[in-house]
């Protein structure tokens, strides 16, 4: 859940997907007889708040650093790979890619090393997929029809941000306007998932789970491309795209999260910007 120790007491930022998560956490301690109490802390005593987010990073460090250490040594067997290795190696770099999404997740104030370590995983993904003319490959996306996906309901993490919004946007534009989206951390076996831990949608390699449902339904006009590139960069900040839109449209995002919008209110500003964004992108293309 990526809370820190104080003593006995766990620790999250104020934020509300955080509190939701100690709520779940609690039901589950009533559940077995234990008792829990929650509560809201403005200052821990002797500790300023600067402090207290630099326990947070410190920690998100250290999981990077494994990350970037496992990272390391699968480059050093890129050196004298073989043919037979390369989908082993794959595998091994998939793995990595989801413990850094998985650390992304919980590092709530953007340690520096997150980024990097992103770049060196992207590096090894160039270095072990080149193409027979020497560019990048890109990763192999199993193809799905819009009709295989009409009339099913779809869930994903409450607080939906930038890659979420997203593929809302792009489920009611291209494959069902009146898609029933719920917001919750379980999955209902004829729900179809999106942005989480489980399901056909999600980030797989370095495209972020927008990209990916992309390629899925074969959607890949020009202004989608470009939609595709200012959600990757927000999403997964590794400076492989650059739009002069991307600084404002994250910014906007950031600014509904701090305003506490609810979830519902998120996927109708959402819906309404990547709408009007597409539209200005097609026009001027």
């Amino acid at each position: 859940m990526g809370a820190i120790a104080f003593n006995s007491v766990q620790v999250l930022p104020a934020q509300d997907e955080c509190l939701e998560t100690f709520k779940w956490l609690a039901q589950e301690v009533q559940k077995a007889n234990g008792n829990v109490l929650i509560m809201r802390v403005e200052q821990f005593e002797g500790l300023s708040d600067s402090a207290v987010i630099q326990r947070f990073r410190e920690v998100r460090q250290e999981d990077y650093a494994k990350i970037a250490t496992n990272a390391t040594e699968l480059e050093k067997s890129l050196k004298s790979i073989l043919e037979s290795e390369r989908t082993t190696i794959q595998e091994q770099l998939e793995k990595l890619y989801k413990q850094h999404s998985d650390t992304h997740r919980i590092d709530f104030f953007d340690c520096p090393e997150g980024a990097e370590v992103l770049a060196q995983l992207n590096q090894i993904a160039k270095t072990l997929t080149p193409s027979k003319d020497g560019t990048k490959m890109t990763t192999a996306i199993a193809p799905a029809t819009v009709k295989q996906y009409q009339n099913r309901q779809c869930v994903t993490r409450p607080r939906p941000h930038v890659d979420r919004l997203a593929c809302i946007w792009l489920i009611r534009r291209f494959i069902n306007p009146d898609a029933v989206i719920h917001y919750r951390k379980t999955v209902a076996s004829h729900e179809v998932a999106f942005d989480m831990d489980t399901g056909e949608f999600r980030h797989q390699g370095n495209l972020c789970t927008f990209e990916v449902m992309m390629k899925t339904f074969g959607l890949q006009d020009s202004a989608l491309q470009v939609l595709s590139q200012i959600v990757h960069e927000i999403d997964l900040r590794d400076s492989q795209y650059q739009h002069p839109q991307t600084p404002g449209i994250d910014a906007l995002l950031r600014g509904w999260l701090l305003a506490n919008f609810s979830d519902q209110a998120l996927e109708a500003h959402g819906i309404a910007l990547f709408e009007g964004l597409y539209a200005a992108v097609f026009t001027s293309g």
